[in-house]
């Protein structure tokens, strides 16, 4: 019949019929495939010896090409992060020998990380991985199903960053 979701809709539809849950039918249903999805990254991330957030910053010094470098502050915007919190898994990061740091030629004061070649091959493996995970997850979706959903879950999301 339904699964977890459309049960807990329908009892929320029951308790509450004055009230339109159809919204709740999305919402929950992102919710719990989030929760699912991430499970399984970190899965497949820690069988290569990677947390998520490590492949956070790597992934975003790969993505920018060659030479494979941002500013720090440039790299805690591409990720999200605080300046403190970017210096700190910079640090960790750097212990692992993954990426490197020096100063930026343009302005003393700036700081450029860059990938190291152990760096770019951990990440590079990781990417492989998390494609064909993410192959795997929408597998049950054709092309079509799965543009549709990406353009419906992108309308979602921009109308919450406006």
């Amino acid at each position: 019949m339904g699964d977890r979701i459309d049960n807990l809709v329908g009892q929320w539809a029951g308790e509450r019929p004055d009230l339109d849950s159809s919204a709740l039918d999305v919402v929950a249903r992102v919710q719990e495939l989030a929760k699912l999805l991430r499970r399984d990254e970190d899965s497949r991330l820690a069988e290569l010896g990677l947390k998520m957030w490590e492949y956070d910053v790597l992934s975003a010094l790969r993505r920018q090409g060659e030479p494979f470098a941002l500013l720090a502050s440039k790299l805690a915007k591409e990720t999200l992060l605080s300046s403190g919190a970017i210096t700190n898994r910079v640090d960790r990061l750097e212990n692992r020998a993954l990426v490197i740091r020096h100063e930026s030629p343009d302005d003393r004061r700036g700081v450029v990380i860059k990938l190291t070649i152990a760096g770019m091959q951990l990440v590079d493996r990781a990417l492989e991985s998390r494609l064909a995970l993410a192959d795997e997850q929408v597998a049950r979706l054709n092309t079509a199903e799965r543009s549709s959903l990406a353009e419906g879950l992108r309308k979602v999301s921009d109308s919450l960053q406006a």
